[in-house]
């Protein structure tokens, strides 16, 4: 399936496409466009958009767009919901909600920085979500233990 999101790929445009490949979609083909040609691009390629304004799959309230990715699959892993709050309190500005956010915040820079194409930038970027992911696996075992 093809999925649709805004250029300039940072936390959440990131995250989302891990999510989506990892968990929804493993064929998923992105695309990132600007914001103004998102609903004309998801038309044209049957494409569903996401982490844009709008959307059925972008921020709504105190949730992001990754949230919504994880209520619209019934997606339950404890550690996803661990790094959900990570990937929120980082994408939202709200770093005091999560003592990680910071950090993922300037590792997203960072790439954005190194890998200014966004394809690139998530093909680098997906370790560092791999990694944070088996963290957050250990750490909900570590909470429930």
């Amino acid at each position: 399936m093809k999925w649709v999101t805004r250029s300039h790929a940072h936390v959440d445009r990131v995250a989302c496409p891990w999510l989506i490949q990892r968990f929804v979609d493993s064929e998923a083909e992105f695309i990132f466009v600007p914001a103004s040609r998102i609903e004309d691009i998801a038309k044209r390629e049957g494409a569903i958009p996401f982490d844009a304004p709008g959307v059925e799959l972008g921020h709504h309230g105190d949730q992001c767009s990754f949230d919504a990715i994880i209520g619209k699959y019934g997606l339950k892993d404890p550690a996803l919901l661990r790094l959900a709050a990570i990937v929120r309190a980082a994408d939202t500005g709200t770093p005091e909600k999560e003592p990680m956010a910071a950090g993922l915040e300037a590792i997203a820079v960072g790439y954005s920085l190194r890998f200014p194409d966004d394809l690139e930038n998530l093909e680098a970027q997906f370790d560092v979500y791999d990694a944070l992911y088996a963290w957050c696996r250990l750490d909900v075992v570590k909470v429930r233990g």
